[in-house]
Parts: C-alpha cells; structure tokens; sequence
C-alpha cells in the first residue's frame, strides 16, 4: 500500500514522500534535514529521489541525501546532482512502490521542468499550482499555456500533488478573475478551514482544478473578458494565459 505525504520545508514548500512502511521516494527535496527527519520517524529507507526542476527550493538536498542513502536521482538532464536522466514520454517504474510513471515535459517555468504522471498520481513541480501556476522564469506564455494544456487533459481523478503551499493567495487572485465563480468560492471556502487547522491543502485534483483555477480557464468567457482588460489582445489560449498570468505577477 502506497502513502504519500507532505514533509513542509523552507518557507512554503512540500517535499512529497512516498513509502510502502519500508522503502521511500521523495519529490523534489530542497532541503534535507527534515526529510531525514520524516524517514526517521517512519523507519524508513530512501530508495529514490525525483526532481522536476534545477531550481534551489527543489534541489538544495540532493547532494546530502544521494550520499547518505546512495540512491539513483531521477530527473532532467540539465541538473548536475541527476544519475538517471529523464526525458519527455519516457517511462519510469518503480517497481518496489507498484508505480509507473510517464514522464510530461511542462516547460515555461523553467525550461527543463518534467511531471511524472502515473495513474492517479501527478507530481507537477511549479508548473501548476492549486488555482495557480508558476511565474514564467525562462519559458513563454505560449509554452506554459500549452504545458498546463497537457496537464490540464489527464483524467480528472488524477491527484495534483504541487509543491507549494500557495492555495489561499492564489485563491484571492482567482476571485478577483471570476468573482462569480460558485466552485472557486466554495473551495476557498473549505481550503481557509484546512489552513486554519494546519493541515495543507493539496492534493488537489484535475478535475478541481479545472473548475477553480483561472490557469486552466482560458476558454471561459469570463476569463477570457477579464484577460481583455489586463492587455490580451484576442482570445486565443495564450493570449488570454498571458494577459492573466501577467496580471497575476503584479496582483497585491
């Protein structure tokens, strides 16, 4: 039986770590003293480490981790730390957690970012966030539009397991995109409740997420009106991604 779990780092990040009672992978560790913490406390032993992007947040535990537990690092080829390069549509199975993953090349974030999709199971990285996405560090709208496409087309029970806890501000912007949104202001509703007994507030799902978040809502015509205003100049999916994302970057 697969658990996966939250390990909270830094400011607002999550390391996801996933066990079977004896062995563990984990997601994106950038740091690793509380992941030593956690397989501590749970007897366990670190068999795999995945990574979705060279940024530090996501990495800066690798290199202590790999040597104490001497495990293969799965992820793009541009980070120096990886052993096991990934690329789009490979396959990765992990054999001793029952998992196959396919791996999603996401770039707009950053350009080397992947997902690994298994059934039910997404870990997206900073690519798509509850109600939000991740800034446009080195990618293009039209890149990242077409990323959180992909993403956005998996089945809807997938579980999105993001790695930050940014729910509630992002919820704020998404309110001010559909403030008519009945799905997204019940959500904020019931994610301010989880937050204030401190427990996070993800995985969320795909289906969710198409609901709520105005990344994945181009189409809407609310949306795409409110893109409109913020300098979209039709309503193609990447305009109005953009006009949107760009607003969100100076929303306070």
């Amino acid at each position: 039986m697969l658990t996966i779990l939250p390990v909270p780092i830094l400011k607002d990040n999550y390391v996801w770590l996933g066990h079977d009672g004896a062995q563990a992978f984990v997601v994106d560790p950038g740091d690793a003293e509380p992941v030593e913490a956690a397989l501590a406390a749970l007897g366990l032993n670190l068999a795999t480490i995945l990574l979705t992007h060279h940024h530090a947040d996501h990495t800066g535990g690798v290199a202590t981790l790999a040597e104490r537990w001497a495990c293969p690092v799965y992820g793009p080829d541009s980070i120096a730390l990886v052993t096991r390069p990934l690329h789009d549509g490979d396959a990765l199975v992990l054999d001793d957690f029952g998992l196959r993953f396919t791996i999603l090349a996401v770039p707009g974030h950053t350009l080397d970012h992947i997902a690994y999709f298994a059934d039910g199971i997404l870990f997206c990285g900073d690519t798509l966030f509850a109600c939000g996405c991740g800034r446009l560090f080195e990618g293009t709208a039209e890149q990242m539009q077409a990323s959180l496409a992909r993403l956005a087309g998996l089945p809807d029970d997938t579980r999105v397991y993001c790695t930050h806890e940014y729910t509630l501000s992002n919820q704020r912007f998404a309110l001010a995109v559909e403030p008519d949104n009945a799905a997204l202001a019940a959500r904020e509703a019931a994610d301010a409740a989880t937050r204030l007994r401190g427990a996070p507030t993800l995985p969320s799902t795909i289906a969710l997420e198409r609901a709520t978040n105005p990344f994945l809502r181009w189409a809407q015509p609310t949306v795409a009106a409110a893109a409109a205003k913020h300098g979209a100049t039709n309503g193609s999916p990447a305009q109005v991604f953009g006009a949107i994302r760009r607003w969100k970057d100076i929303f306070v």
